[in-house]
């Protein structure tokens, strides 16, 4: 018997030995540098060495390629943690661009990053990371510009995987870079009829990334949400956004409850900065810890070592939170 026991507590201990630590990372998604002691305290508790900060965002307006809400600077704003620039490109930006336009706007970029950094004496890292959810019919131009920016900047270029162009890498082709940060959410739309979790719906993620092992590129990071919105529903069956909204905030006397995460709105009013009429109802979604150890769990079959970034660094997210066990 107590050769057995000892055989069990071997297992036991061997078990939670192997169980996986990730050091993890934020992202810094706001258009003004600006950190409340909660999320300085986050953010020095994180394990990494950098933190992803979204410098500004690019569009295609009129045919002219465009910086959108970059990024200004609290004085209070200070991190020993590395900035790694990040950039966010629409898709429509790639659309019918000729080469010397590639050239260009990989010029520009990678210029508007530099005087970010020197304007605001940010303790920038090696690395640019950029966002696009491309597409089959943009790859080719986006690689091109990947490669372009690559060459001009002088630096690691890294950029996001959406959960479709891992499941449809034949078709949405392979970035032409080392580094890759896979995003682990957006799962569904949040506009759409549907009992699912929008941010977040595990399994299908795991649909999804079914056959991740399978992927050319190995250095992977992971990208996981703790972020949190309410999708208002009118008369009409339209839906809205508000961000940042939780369950918590839906306990309101002029609320009828439907169920743990959704209410009627019984009263008009202005609710959460929005005029909310009587019978529009509001659904939070929001993540919970089982939901990323779910992710994590999966993951660590996949993929044999990363580092987890979470969107986003914000008090509403962060505060109350512990991400040591992941």
């Amino acid at each position: 018997m107590k050769i057995l026991q000892l055989f069990l507590t071997f297992l036991l201990v061997a078990s939670c030995s192997d169980k996986k630590i990730h050091p993890y990372a934020y992202y810094y998604w706001k258009t003004n540098l600006s950190l409340n002691k909660t999320e300085k305290k986050a953010l020095a508790e994180s394990t990494t060495n950098f933190l992803c900060t979204r410098f500004f965002d690019v569009d295609k307006v009129n045919g002219k390629f465009e910086p959108v809400a970059v990024i200004t600077k609290d004085k209070s704003f200070s991190t020993e943690k590395e900035i790694i620039p990040t950039v966010f490109i629409t898709n429509r930006t790639f659309y019918n661009i000729k080469i010397d336009e590639i050239q260009f706007l990989a010029e520009s970029v990678s210029q508007l990053i530099q005087k970010k950094v020197k304007d605001y004496q940010l303790s920038s890292s090696k690395e640019i990371q950029i966002d696009c959810d491309w597409t089959a019919g943009t790859r080719e131009d986006y690689f091109k510009f990947l490669n372009a920016l690559k060459k001009i900047s002088g630096k690691q270029i890294s950029c996001t995987l959406r959960l479709h162009q891992v499941k449809d890498k034949e078709l949405m082709g392979i970035p032409p870079l080392q580094k890759v940060y896979l995003m682990c959410y957006s799962t569904s739309s949040p506009l759409e009829n549907s009992d699912r979790n929008s941010i977040l719906d595990v399994q299908i993620l795991k649909s999804y990334l079914s056959k991740l092992e399978d992927y050319p590129l190995k250095n992977i990071e992971v990208a996981l949400p703790i972020y949190s919105w309410g999708i208002v529903t009118n008369h009409l069956g339209k839906h809205k956004l508000i961000n940042a909204l939780s369950k918590k905030d839906l306990k309101n006397k002029n609320f009828k409850k439907i169920s743990d995460d959704e209410i009627e709105v019984a009263k008009d009013g202005f609710y959460f900065g929005n005029f909310l009429s009587k019978g529009f109802k509001i659904k939070a979604e929001e993540i919970s810890d089982q939901q990323i150890s779910d992710v994590v769990k999966f993951l660590d079959q996949k993929i044999s070592h990363y580092n987890i970034i979470y969107y986003q660094l914000d008090s509403k997210f962060v505060e109350g939170r512990s991400f040591q066990h992941f």
